[in-house]
């Protein structure tokens, strides 16, 4: 074979080589048959406490939830049907809240078909900040000869959970001048004094109306028959019965 031909031959050989080695490195990967791509968007569902307790007469209910005290979900009633009532909690999208970690309290507007004197449940989902749902129920006892009336009487209420000594305590009035309490004390075998903090004198607040909910803590109460008796700041040593749970 001539110098010309033998050099033509080897020529041919790298082209070939040349293209195999391309085809090898743009050749697709599939993943295997039956493989599942993960879900980015899938989150985890965690269990949280929930107390209840009965306010207005039995027109709302207040659920205490731990988290912030200044980003207290809002309450949206799915449904009612058998004596269990379905609520979506809401929290503010991007709010800036505290890092402490309290019980508070979010009022429900209860569906006029709930009767106070019968057991209700209470079914919660919601959706945390960081887009992480949660879950959780919790049992309220029917009160007997509890008459829910039409429309609110804008008085104090306050109602038992079912964590020994601690109740809620509804009250109306300004959204930005919400009272603070002070103390909580056993005055008695069956009454309650809450202390509010006496707010400044120069405090401006807003002339709206709403319901002001927070939660008390007190030892040696008995829960039956039980009162609480509200003194300082808009309050009068106001009495006000605590709704059993």
């Amino acid at each position: 074979m001539t110098l010309s031909r033998r050099l033509a031959v080897l020529a041919g050989a790298m082209l070939l080589a040349t293209t195999a080695l391309a085809g090898c490195a743009t050749e697709p990967t599939t993943a295997p048959s039956g493989s599942a791509t993960p879900d980015a968007s899938a989150g985890s569902t965690e269990d949280i406490d929930v107390e209840a307790a009965w306010l207005d007469n039995g027109a709302m209910v207040g659920l205490v939830t731990l988290g912030s005290s200044t980003c207290v979900p809002l309450a949206e009633v799915g449904g009612y049907a058998d004596g269990v009532l379905e609520v979506t909690l809401v929290e503010e999208a991007d709010a800036a809240c505290t890092r402490d970690l309290v019980p508070r309290v979010t009022l429900v507007d209860l569906p006029v078909e709930v009767d106070p004197t019968q057991s209700l449940e209470i079914v919660i989902t919601g959706e945390n900040g960081a887009g992480d749902t949660y879950a959780g129920d919790t049992d309220l006892d029917g009160v007997p000869g509890l008459v829910r009336a039409e429309t609110t009487d804008y008085l104090p209420s306050a109602g038992w959970t079912d964590i020994d000594g601690q109740f809620v305590i509804l009250t109306w009035g300004s959204s930005t001048c919400v009272p603070v309490i002070e103390d909580v004390l056993a005055t008695s075998d069956n009454e309650a004094t809450v202390m509010f903090v006496t707010p400044p004198a120069d405090e401006v607040c807003t002339m709206d109306m709403v319901p002001r909910a927070i939660v008390a803590v007190v030892d040696g109460l008995d829960d039956e028959g039980s009162f609480a008796i509200l003194q300082g700041a808009e309050f009068d040593n106001v009495r006000v019965p605590i709704l059993a749970n």
